[in-house]
């Protein structure tokens, strides 16, 4: 059996340490004993773009915010699902995250970093949602959801404030769509008070195959 080899850490600002690991072409990244995400396992990651545009389709020039690099399986999605006239920019608050997806992680992330619609920025994606709008679709898959893990500070993005400055960010029948490890019901009810029109999709982690993730996509009238 092949062992996991630990290649690299980051610091979360404010948060817990991320550790990258391998074993012979598999990757994860973990936050202690918990693994925030697997090379092997893109299916709901992938979702989230897909739904999304899906919903979008016929807008021209759409402004896509993606909240967190991860290992680019959002993004990649997006990337294969808009235009060529769509501008996706990709906030990551980690550096050594950006710096994995050109080193160690080059053989999953592939080239998607140096296509002409991305963008990449590094620091907190709710300081795009507050200054570089508007948005046509704000895609959030930022600390396993909701219901936080390895940063306080991001439980403001899911709070009223935070989807009042989101709502605000985005286009008339923009979307918001955050994608999360498990169900919240509490979070369910906080979008419909904020405004939005929700809707609630449960996808797979692999393609139909593996635990059950969930995605919100919230319409703003």
């Amino acid at each position: 059996m092949i062992r996991w080899e630990h290649l690299d850490t980051a610091a979360v600002p404010g948060g817990d340490e991320l550790r990258l690991m391998r074993r012979g072409h598999e990757y994860s990244i973990m936050a202690g004993s918990i693994e925030l995400m697997n090379s092997r396992l893109s299916g709901s990651e992938e979702a989230l773009a897909t739904l999304t545009q899906a919903r979008l389709a016929g807008r021209l020039r759409p402004r896509v915010l993606i909240g967190g690099l991860g290992m680019g399986f959002t993004l990649r999605a997006a990337l294969a699902a808009y235009g060529p006239d769509a501008e996706l920019v990709v906030a990551e608050l980690v550096p050594e995250i950006v710096a994995w997806a050109r080193g160690p992680l080059v053989e999953v992330f592939g080239t998607c970093l140096d296509d002409p619609r991305t963008r990449v920025e590094i620091g907190d994606v709710a300081d795009l949602i507050r200054s570089g709008g508007p948005w046509d679709a704000i895609l959030l898959d930022v600390d396993n959801g909701p219901g936080g893990l390895t940063r306080a500070e991001n439980d403001g993005l899911y709070g009223h404030a935070g989807l009042a400055a989101a709502k605000t960010a985005l286009t008339s029948g923009g979307l918001l769509a955050v994608w999360s490890s498990v169900r919240d019901n509490g979070f369910t009810r906080r979008l419909g008070q904020a405004g939005f029109k929700v809707e609630e999709v449960g996808v797979r982690a692999h393609r139909g195959r593996g635990a059950r993730h969930v995605i919100w996509i919230a319409a703003k009238p």
